[in-house]
């Protein structure tokens, strides 16, 4: 399996930096409609929402994009690592907040990879 333990690597770091914004913004990961509406902002308000928000004096304002990219950098591992046919997943945290990603991606009506059900 040499070569593709970066995958697992990267999902455990990637985990522990969303734990850590989810202490900044006291996110309760076990409040699912929490997530979801978290979700829903992040899917919402898109790449220039999340921009803004990086670029926010506000700690909270600027961690809340930093959750949001790195959601998009998780979902990235976990879709590369599909493509290599190994089977990437994070820890609590990022199962918490990918569910609620899927679920209102297809509350919007949004085709979801089959392979991002599995978060």
């Amino acid at each position: 399996m040499s070569g593709f333990e970066h995958f697992e690597r990267d999902a455990f770091q990637l985990e522990r930096e969303i734990l850590k914004r989810g202490i900044v913004l006291e996110l309760d990961w076990d409040d699912a409609a929490g997530m979801r509406k978290l979700a829903r902002e992040a899917l919402q308000g898109g790449a220039d929402h999340t921009q803004a928000l990086l670029a926010d004096p506000d700690a909270r304002l600027r961690a809340r994009g930093e959750l949001f990219a790195l959601g998009v950098l998780m979902l990235r591992v976990m879709e590369e690592s599909a493509d290599t046919g190994v089977h990437t997943h994070g820890g609590p945290a990022w199962k918490a907040f990918g569910r609620a990603l899927i679920q209102e991606a297809q509350a919007e009506g949004k085709q979801v990879d089959p392979r991002a059900r599995n978060v």
